[in-house]
Formats: structure tokens, C-alpha cells, sequence
């Protein structure tokens, strides 16, 4: 009877031996793949406790967390011939456990060794430009480039990022100086712009100011007052323009009257000239018959000198 006891205990320690060396513990971020006699079974076990078959069933934990992998900085030339070298990092998930255990030894090697590959081939396909300036594109493409292969592992490439540039030393004079060109250009435009608006607008407020006289003898007094805020004690009165151009006005006239004197003192001196020379024509043409016709006059007598005693 004792040894019938025995035995029973012995039977369900071994039992619960048994079926304690069966039983897993699958983490909530983990599946497990389950090997039965070397073949995997098609359907992956979830998380929690699940029994396995001893000496019959090998489990194998795969994670499907999203896994961050950076790619190691690659050098290659771009299409527009610059040696650059850039780094970038991939975001993947496991989404069949199963694939991911059975068609790749190591997928975390494969989906690295991809996205190097990718890269290199990324930026030869690309100018400088577009490695500055349009990186969506590029990461849509290298995304799509790793993806292709890695769909056949069970592995879905969530986003891809290219995370640095890096230029050789002259090309990033060269752009700083043509940054640097481009700003002033900038600057000049911006302030022949403000000059050109701000011309635009003294010329509205002359024509407004020359239709009112009396606007511009208020500017004046406000010109006066904001001189006087100042405390000091020289006031400077401005030169009322009206003034100055009163007195080119003037000069104007009066050169306009000079030049009218001039021209007539040349018409009266021509017809003085041509009088003259009538005269002296009509003179050489009727003088001697004149002096031959014309009676002489007798000579006045001399009286004889008195002798003075």
C-alpha cells in the first residue's frame, strides 16, 4: 500500500515535471514561432502562457516592436558630380513572425546591409539640390527601395529618414558665399523698393501740397514746432521754396527780356547800317555835278597890317 502511494506521487511529480519543462511565457511585444520536430507550424503563438510538446516542440521568440536602426554614413557622388557623405536611419516592424524566423537568417543584418545598399544608390541617382532641399521624395523612394526586398521577410519598412549631409569643405564656401551674394541682392532690391515707394509718395504730397498753398505753410509751422520740442536754443527757420522760385521766375523774365532788347537793337542797328549805306550811295552819285553847279563864295580880304609906332 505504501508502495502504491510512492508510486502515485512519483507519477504526478513527473507529470507536473513534464509539464512544467512544457510551459512558455510569451511577452506582450513578443510572438513565438514554434518548431515541431524541425517544421514551423503556421500559426505563431501569442502572448501569455502557452504549452509546448517536450523534447518535441523548440520555440522561437521574435520582437514586433518598431525597430530603430541607424545606417552608417555612406560616401558616394551625386548626379551633379559632389562627393558627399550622408547617414540615415530606418524605422521597421516584424508583421509575420513567421517569415521573419524562417526566410532570413538574421533580418536585422539584411534590412541594414539593404538600406546601405539603397542609399548609395539613392544618392547617385540624385543632385545636390535635391539632397538639400527635397527630402520627402527621397524618402519615399528609399523607403519604397527597401521595402521591395524586405516585404519577402515579413517586414514592413515604416519610414526612412535621411539625417545628415555632409559637404566637402570648399563647396561650403562657395554656397556661403553665394548665400551671402544673395542677401545683399536682397537687401538692394528691398531698399530701391522703399526709395522708389517713398519717392512715390513725396511726389503725391508735392502735387497735393502745390494745389493748397496753405498745406505747405502748416508743414512749415510743424516743421517749426518740432525744431522748438527740442529745447535748443538756435531756431532754424526754413527757406520757404515758394521764394526761390519766385526769384527764378524773375530771372527767367528778365533773361527773356534782355534776349527781346537784343534782338531788336540788332534789327534797328541792320536798318541803321543799310539807311547808311543808301546815303553814302546817293551821296557818290550826285556829289560832284553838286559842287561844280554850286556858287563859290569870294574870298574874305586881308587888311595890311598896322604898324605900331
Amino acid at each position: 500500500m505504501d508502495g502504491a502511494v510512492v508510486g502515485v506521487v512519483l507519477v504526478v511529480a513527473l507529470a507536473l515535471l513534464v509539464l512544467r519543462s512544457g510551459m512558455r511565457v510569451v511577452n506582450q511585444v513578443e510572438r513565438g514561432v514554434v518548431f515541431r520536430w524541425g517544421k514551423a507550424l503556421p500559426s505563431y503563438r501569442h502572448p501569455g502562457i502557452t504549452f509546448l510538446i517536450p523534447f518535441a516542440d523548440r520555440m522561437r521568440k521574435v520582437n514586433v516592436q518598431v525597430v530603430t536602426m541607424p545606417v552608417p554614413t555612406q560616401e558616394g557622388i551625386t548626379k551633379d558630380n559632389v562627393s558627399v557623405k550622408v547617414d540615415a536611419v530606418v524605422y521597421f516592424r516584424v508583421t509575420d513572425p513567421v517569415r521573419a524566423a524562417i526566410e532570413v537568417q538574421d533580418y536585422m543584418f539584411a534590412v541594414g546591409q539593404v538600406a546601405q545598399s539603397s542609399l548609395r544608390s539613392i544618392i547617385g541617382k540624385s543632385d545636390l539640390d535635391d539632397l538639400l532641399t527635397d527630402r520627402e521624395r527621397l524618402h519615399e523612394g528609399l523607403a519604397l527601395m527597401i521595402d521591395s526586398p524586405a516585404t519577402e521577410w515579413g517586414i514592413h519598412i515604416d519610414r526612412v529618414e535621411i539625417k545628415d549631409v555632409q559637404l566637402p569643405e570648399s563647396l561650403k564656401r562657395s554656397m556661403s558665399r553665394q548665400a551671402e551674394a544673395e542677401r545683399e541682392r536682397r537687401a538692394r532690391v528691398i531698399t530701391a523698393d522703399g526709395e522708389f515707394q517713398a519717392a512715390q509718395q513725396l511726389a503725391n504730397a508735392s502735387r497735393i501740397m502745390s494745389d493748397s498753398p496753405e498745406a505747405m505753410q502748416l508743414r512749415l509751422l510743424q516743421t517749426v514746432v518740432e525744431v522748438a520740442a527740442e529745447k535748443n536754443s538756435t531756431l532754424v527757420m526754413p527757406f520757404p521754396v515758394e521764394l526761390l522760385r519766385y526769384f527764378e521766375r524773375a530771372t527767367k523774365r528778365l533773361d527773356q527780356e534782355v534776349e527781346k532788347n537784343e534782338r531788336e537793337a540788332e534789327v534797328l542797328n541792320e536798318g541803321l547800317k543799310a539807311g547808311i549805306e543808301q546815303i553814302a550811295a546817293v551821296a557818290d552819285k550826285f556829289g560832284p555835278a553838286a559842287e561844280l553847279s554850286a556858287p563859290r563864295e569870294p574870298a574874305p580880304e586881308r587888311s595890311a597890317p598896322v604898324e605900331r609906332q
